[in-house]
């Protein structure tokens, strides 16, 4: 669209308001709202952006004594040169007046800046030979908290939506159907369509099944469905978390990427009820770059408490038709649905490294002819596999070394998102947990 045709979406919304974004590392989206007046200029020649978004962590504290070399008090944390993306245009249904546009950010040569994640993903279609078609599902604990009361409950005895083990029940939400209908109508109503929502095994916890769509756009809606559902279940007062585990006695929540490839109107996947050639040589390419990988799927300290046996998680580099114990799940399906599934990844992972990690991979397999191990039934019971690394200081430290990484996602992107991760693991190995007062405080 162009800026007047915009404009005359504007008058008939009666916008007055504009809300202007971009997502950080974590994925974690950072943004402003401004005036109709200053959308206009904004749109027309750019804005400045603070370039902050890559030089602190998820809580806002400024890296230092990691080299993250982008942006620091060296720099002065200038301003980046924001773009507005026209063609991301959205209105905010639970916001009347307002719009939503994502920001692409530049440095002062005019340079998308590496380290952004939309443009990481941008780079890896770039080399795609084919038509890249992506689509995410989010599972999700919901609670009836506020970021108050969770604080003043120091996270702890935490009320769920709703109470028991109870996957797929309509019960449930039915019971809940003012969010659950609100989730359903106003994601729709802001360009994130769900096929499905239901609820999962555990006390308050549903999967979202965002629709199929072209690779960035469908990375957007991945990107844009978390902070989405963050604000229209404040609404209700209900709070979402999607990390990877919350709880040790509950499965953790997975964040699964659903891929295939297309030519000429054609899926290549399909195969006549089995993997084609080339879905098998993008599978042999997933699996071989998994352990490298790994971070841009699994980002946080938490990511690896999911990694563990007989939880619907996977914890090695194996694949299967059909099968969810794998890390990849091979769906022959129809000249329509044949597509591949990332099992591996989180509901913490920032989308569109996850995603320009899945597509890397992949090609590379493409590329490079690979012919994948044999399918298994079982994964958990699978010896000879490849385990998945198991914290995310090795999955760093793998990605830091991989020289496949850095062909695909170019060196300036892999070392200050390695170091991004040696700051998480600094932050995390000086913590005290409560598991370490409980168990160590008095009796030591």
């Amino acid at each position: 669209m162009t800026l007047n045709e915009i404009l005359q979406k504007f008058d008939k919304a009666n916008v007055t308001r504009v809300k202007l974004g971009t997502f950080d590392i974590d994925g974690v989206l950072r943004g402003k709202h401004v005036s109709r007046q200053k959308f206009e200029s904004a749109a027309a020649t750019g804005l400045g952006f603070c370039d902050v978004i890559f030089g602190w962590d998820i809580g806002d504290v400024l890296y230092d004594k990691v080299p993250v070399t982008v942006t620091g008090w060296h720099t002065g944390y200038p301003d980046a040169t924001a773009r507005v993306d026209l063609e991301s245009f959205r209105l905010i249904p639970w916001e009347a007046g307002t719009a939503f546009f994502l920001l692409d950010l530049f440095d002062k040569n005019g340079e998308p800046l590496p380290m952004a994640p939309r443009q990481v993903l941008r780079r890896v279609l770039a080399r795609a030979p084919s038509d890249v078609y992506l689509s995410a599902e989010y599972e999700f604990f919901l609670f009836r908290e506020t970021p108050q009361s969770l604080r003043d409950k120091s996270y702890l005895g935490l009320t769920s939506l709703s109470p028991g083990m109870f996957g797929y029940s309509v019960l449930r939400a039915s019971a809940n159907s003012p969010v659950v209908l609100d989730l359903f109508d106003q994601l729709a109503a802001f360009n994130i369509s769900l096929e499905g929502l239901h609820t999962e095994t555990g006390p308050g916890v549903f999967e979202g099944a965002i629709a199929v769509d072209h690779a960035l756009a469908a990375a957007d809606k991945a990107a844009l469905f978390k902070t989405a559902v963050k604000e229209i279940c404040s609404r209700h007062q209900i709070l979402p978390t999607f990390m990877a585990k919350w709880s040790p006695d509950l499965p953790g929540s997975g964040g699964h990427i659903h891929q295939s490839l297309w030519n000429m109107g054609r899926n290549i996947f399909h195969g006549d009820g089995v993997p084609s050639p080339t879905m098998l040589s993008y599978i042999a390419g997933l699996i071989r770059n998994l352990t490298d990988f790994m971070p841009l799927f699994c980002p946080t300290i938490n990511s690896y408490k999911r990694i563990v046996p007989g939880t619907w998680a996977p914890i090695n580099a194996t694949w299967g038709i059909d099968n969810r114990t794998a890390a990849v799940r091979a769906i022959p399906g129809s000249a329509k649905s044949a597509r591949v599934e990332m099992r591996v990844t989180g509901a913490d992972g920032n989308p569109y490294l996850a995603m320009a990690a899945c597509v890397a991979a992949g090609l590379d397999g493409i590329a490079n002819e690979l012919e994948p191990p044999s399918p298994v039934t079982n994964a958990y019971e699978q010896p000879g596999a490849t385990p998945l690394p198991r914290t995310l200081a090795e999955a760093t430290s793998n990605f830091y070394n991989s020289a496949r990484a850095r062909d695909w996602f170019g060196d300036a992107f892999v070392e200050h998102f390695a170091a991004t991760r040696q700051w998480e693991i600094q932050q995390f190995n000086k913590a005290v947990t409560n598991w370490e007062l409980s168990r160590y405080f008095e009796l030591i």
